[in-house]
């Protein structure tokens, strides 16, 4: 079974970036693993935000410097502004 489930139905976006070789080799095939596992055929650029998506939420690291950040931004003090 993949880490990544089967899409929600969606409505396309063109996501363009630039990949090494060896990069792009493995997005098409974990692409075509994707089309093997639920039968459906989805293109690099429609699964590499959900991929993303579910690499972030799998980072324990980023969520916790995360709530640091937000944390961080409640207790920044409101920039004050002279009246004139």
């Amino acid at each position: 079974m993949l880490k990544l489930d089967k899409l929600p139905d969606r409505a396309t976006a063109k996501i363009s970036f630039t990949a090494s070789a060896d990069l792009k080799s493995l997005l098409n095939d974990y692409a075509e693993i994707y089309r093997r596992t639920y039968g459906n055929k989805e293109g690099v650029p429609e699964l590499i935000p959900f991929m993303l998506e579910a690499f972030i939420n799998a980072d324990p690291g980023f969520k916790r410097a995360r709530r640091e950040l937000e944390d961080a931004r409640q207790s920044k003090p409101a920039i004050q502004t002279k009246e004139v």
